[in-house]
């Protein structure tokens, strides 16, 4: 059914192939135009699998989905939950990201904390609701991107230790370009809502290197960043998730999204000063 599907969506319905095209030009200038189209082609292929894969959280068992997709160095998150630090969890657009969260079924005693994700709500509902109750396949909690501080101060209040997973390549929002870095080539500003909230709440940075092991088979790598990030340079951990998010999508670019506008904005001379909306107030 995948072909069948790949077929569809790059040959007749077309979808957004001038932005992917555009995207891997610029990110891969000194590949031929084949080697390009070969990343272009892979990619479409690999989408709609991973659309297929997502819809079989329906009906994958825990047992089934810990043969699928297996989990390095997660006790490098169950010692930093034990001792009371929660943790941010940095992922990207790479691989099948929605079963990243079946993570939870590798931790040690998980009932005694909160497990979650960011999530934007798409527009239709009837797909809303579908992807929120497969999002909540492992029993985790997905919290809208607008209320993940006030959830953040509530879970604070009440001293719950938490998980949450940031799919944090995806472009800032237009008020928000306060960091920019060279990534895949190109002028490229950061996410730094992450960085921020683990700043304030003292919170470990974690990454996981996602890698395709085959088809519908995967294995991630939890890889600490920080677990002082109070005593990282500004930025640095944003920075450093942005190398490592790098590293994964040049190891395999196919499975990466290229069709997100991850380059919308482009780079101003003056940026905005102060680092002025870096102190996120995350108060008692």
């Amino acid at each position: 059914m995948g072909r069948e599907l790949y077929y569809i969506v790059y040959y007749v319905v077309r979808y957004r192939r001038k932005l992917v095209r555009h995207n891997i030009l610029q990110a891969f200038p000194e590949k031929t135009e084949a080697e390009r189209l070969k990343i272009e082609k892979d990619f479409y292929r690999y989408f709609c699998d991973s659309f297929l894969e997502t819809l079989q959280l329906i009906y994958l068992s825990d047992e089934e989905m810990k043969k699928r997709f297996v989990f390095k160095n997660t006790e490098i998150i169950d010692e930093l939950l034990a001792k009371g630090q929660s943790v941010i969890l940095m992922m990207g657009h790479y691989g099948n990201w929605e079963w990243v969260m079946s993570m939870m079924l590798w931790f040690k005693r998980k009932e005694q904390y909160v497990f979650g994700q960011i999530y934007r709500p798409l527009k239709n509902p009837v797909s809303d609701r579908l992807f929120l109750k497969l999002r909540s396949r492992f029993h985790s909690v997905n919290f809208p991107k607008s209320e993940i501080y006030r959830k953040i101060i509530q879970m604070k209040r009440d001293k719950q230790t938490w998980l949450l997973g940031f799919v944090a390549d995806q472009k800032p929002s237009a008020n928000q370009l306060d960091y920019w870095t060279t990534f895949l080539n190109q002028d490229t500003p950061v996410l730094t809502g992450p960085e921020r909230i683990a700043v304030q709440t003292h919170a470990a940075v974690c990454y996981v290197d996602v890698r395709q092991l085959k088809r519908g088979y995967y294995e991630g790598e939890v890889q600490l960043i920080s677990d002082n990030p109070e005593a990282m340079p500004k930025f640095e951990i944003s920075e450093q998730y942005m190398r490592r998010m790098e590293t994964t999508i040049l190891r395999n670019p196919a499975l990466w999204l290229w069709s997100h506008n991850r380059w919308k904005y482009k780079k101003i001379t003056k940026q905005r000063s102060a680092l002025a909306n870096y102190e996120l107030r995350i108060t008692k």
